[in-house]
């Protein structure tokens, strides 16, 4: 099979008029975010930029040069000016007499905050010496795919003499730091004229005298390099050519939803995961192929790349998948490879051994899936390695590939510079690595809910029969949180076929399932002569039957997971209200579905909880229809503020209950805190002496 897709060839987005009026620094930044957001030049929070800037010594009022460079943990693309570390360059350079060798490299970064320039608090990166001892005025290091397939070839150096003749040179793999610093700046004074460097196993470090002549400097490199690549690969089989045909889109939609969950319960054992799946056609075409085994077990080359992704996935046999004895085996062979790894390896004063749980899993047929702590790293990192796909698909093209030789992998994974870096990071909100399904989310209480789990770090699938509404929640609560953490599936909770598909949508989306809150309902008022059989059916189908089926599809996955369902009931589940008994007694059916589950998932770590609102009046278009209309008349009031004003009066605490209020009481169940809690109801109504259970 040829191969899928050519690399693309970058084009400059330079915009003379745009940068015509921008300082110095702020050409610098608008460079820089050119760059990062091309994913053809670099991935997300990859390479880095600077500027040599003379500025004003706020100490001596003299002029000096001042090194902008991305700070430690950015991302080019998306950065601010504050995003830069300054510092002065003539102390930068003065480090070079403290350096005590290779052997002692990582104490130089001690010696970076000692230059900031201005009081800056952003943190240097360890990539700094490499922009600081260059001469040039501008500098630009990224890692283009193509330019990385150069660099992890075994025919690679040649290729590059091939490509660029004299303009670009070569240096040898060297971990990022002072040393690499050294090098390059003693490279470049050997070779006088070089337009750029190609680092091995790296990536590519050019320049420019000024903001526009690196960036278009920059973008020449990498086409030029992407040209060479196609016509390498022009005609060619793909990894030696498709051995396994792979399964139709909806296959393997199918496959991903029932895998998922199944690989996801043995990776959570210490800490939850979240999943993420792509069957793009360059991963298809790797996973398929005949190279696939013995490439894919060489491990990952550039750094970025296997410190998202460990240095290795773990590949599944598409024949035992359906076995989870098999899977559970798969994966702790895998961590047991890892820890062997690490032994082999680790000295004394390396960090201790991290998650030895793969992050890459690949299936031929299908696709790849990637697991973290949550959604965005696991999308990240299932973009790295589809980074270092490419990368071996060039490589493969002119040469051998050529991964990292497993002890500098191991260098880079466990730096100590790396580990301070993670010690440095937030702690992690309460409900990250959580998946929640709220139905009916699209307004009132099940938004508020949807909100409430956002904003704690959980990911959620909204779901609600609306599809207008929905959409317009879909896109308020991704804005407020990001694409990665919101997904939306029209449903209707009494149709089982939707149900279904809404849960295999979850899984599929996010790995799994934790906590379910079963929201979706509507209300009616009659007195019994007057309530039709389609009046009573109308609630049993949405209140009782609508949370069974909601329940039914919810359990084989909590069971998984040992999770939370979490219904969303009624005070007049346990209070009798007059003219309302269709929706009063279909109320007291779910919550007594709530207490039999509460039975049947205990021996399985899954906890189910009921939580009774009552009068919730605010965004609900239960309370936008008639049943507003009804309650006013069944208590002799004014369906408008009198009637707001009765369930406040009637209230111990003389409070009305908000859709926020509710949302607490499901984070409550849904969250640690709760741990110990099955088979509870936890009423929300500021006080109803009918509705206490006790």
């Amino acid at each position: 099979m040829a191969y899928a897709n050519p690399f693309d060839i970058p084009q400059s987005r330079w915009s003379d008029k745009a940068a015509a009026s921008l300082s110095p620094e702020q050409r610098l930044l608008y460079r820089s975010n050119l760059l990062g957001s091309d994913l053809t030049i670099t991935n997300f929070g990859g390479g880095n930029t600077s500027g040599k800037i003379a500025a004003k010594d706020p100490l001596t009022g003299e002029t000096t040069r001042v090194l902008w460079v991305k700070g430690s943990g950015g991302d080019i693309g998306s950065m601010k000016l504050d995003g830069f570390a300054t510092l002065y360059l003539d102390k930068l350079l003065q480090l070079e007499k403290l350096y005590r060798g290779v052997e002692h490299e990582d104490e130089m970064v001690g010696y970076l905050p000692h230059c900031t320039f201005n009081l800056n608090p952003r943190a240097a990166s360890i990539d700094t010496p490499l922009h600081a001892f260059l001469p040039f005025a501008d500098v630009d290091h990224v890692h283009p795919d193509a330019v990385i397939a150069l660099a992890a070839s075994s025919s690679g150096r040649s290729a590059t003499e091939e490509i660029y003749g004299k303009e670009v040179g070569w240096l040898e793999w060297k971990r990022p730091g002072f040393e690499l610093g050294l090098r390059l700046r003693d490279h470049v004074a050997r070779y006088p004229g070089l337009r750029g460097i190609v680092l091995e196993n790296h990536g590519l470090i050019c320049w420019g005298n000024d903001s526009k002549t690196c960036y278009l400097n920059t973008i020449d490199l990498i086409a030029r390099a992407a040209r060479y690549l196609n016509e390498k690969m022009a005609g060619k089989d793909a990894f030696g050519g498709q051995t396994v045909v792979p399964l139709g889109a909806d296959g393997r939609a199918k496959v991903a939803a029932q895998l998922m969950p199944r690989l996801r319960a043995p990776m959570s054992q210490k800490q939850l995961k979240v999943g993420h799946f792509n069957d793009e056609p360059t991963t298809l075409e790797f996973v398929c192929s005949k190279d696939f085994e013995p490439l894919a077990a060489l491990g990952t080359s550039c750094p970025d790349h296997f410190l998202r992704t460990k240095i290795a996935p773990l590949m599944l046999d598409p024949a035992k998948v359906h076995d989870d004895g098999y899977l559970v085996e798969a994966i702790d062979n895998y961590r047991k490879a890892y820890g062997a790894y690490y032994s082999r390896i680790a000295g004394p004063n390396d960090p201790k051994m991290r998650d030895p749980n793969p992050v890459v899993v690949l299936l031929p047929g299908v696709g790849r899936f990637t697991f973290a702590a949550d959604k965005t790293t696991a999308r990240l990192a299932g973009e790295f390695y589809g980074n270092a796909i490419n990368v071996m698909r060039g490589a493969t093209a002119i040469g051998k590939y050529v991964g990292l030789p497993e002890k500098e992998a191991f260098g880079i994974e466990y730096w100590q510079l790396e580990e301070a870096k993670l010690q440095r990071m937030p702690k992690p909100k309460p409900l990250v690595g959580r998946i929640v399904l709220v139905t009916g989310a699209a307004c009132g209480i099940g938004q508020a809910v949807a909100e409430r789990m956002l904003r704690d770090g959980a990911c959620v699938m909204l779901t609600d029969r609306d599809s207008e509404a929905l959409e317009s929640t879909r896109v308020a609560l991704t804005k407020k949180f990001s694409a990665d953490v919101v997904r939306a599936m029209v449903c209707d909770v009494t149709d089982e076929t939707q149900i279904q598909a809404a849960f295999d949508g979850v899984a599929r989306e996010f790995g799994g399932l934790d906590i379910v809150v079963a929201n979706a309902g509507l209300a009616s008022s009659a007195a019994i002569e007057e309530t039709s059989i389609d009046l009573w059916n109308r609630n049993y189908d949405v209140l009782a039957k609508g949370y069974f089926l909601t329940s039914r599809a919810a359990f084989p996955l909590l069971k998984k997971s040992g999770g939370s369902l979490i219904f969303i009931g009624s005070k007049n589940a346990i209070a009798a209200t007059p003219n309302a008994s269709a929706y009063a007694s279909a109320k007291a059916a779910a919550l007594h579905l709530a207490r039999c589950l509460a039975l049947e998932g205990a021996p399985f770590g899954v906890r189910v909880n009921v939580v009774n609102p009552d009068a919730v009046l605010r965004g609900s278009r239960i309370w936008d229809g008639n049943w507003r209309a009804e309650r006013a008349k069944a208590y002799g009031v004014d369906s408008g503020a009198a009637l707001e004003e009765h369930y406040r009066s009637r209230s111990l605490l003389k409070r009305d209950v908000l859709p926020e209020d509710i949302a607490d009481a499901v984070y409550f169940f849904a969250s640690d805190a709760s741990s110990k809690s099955t088979g509870n109801i936890m009423n929300v109504d500021a006080g109803n002496v009918q509705a206490f259970t006790r």
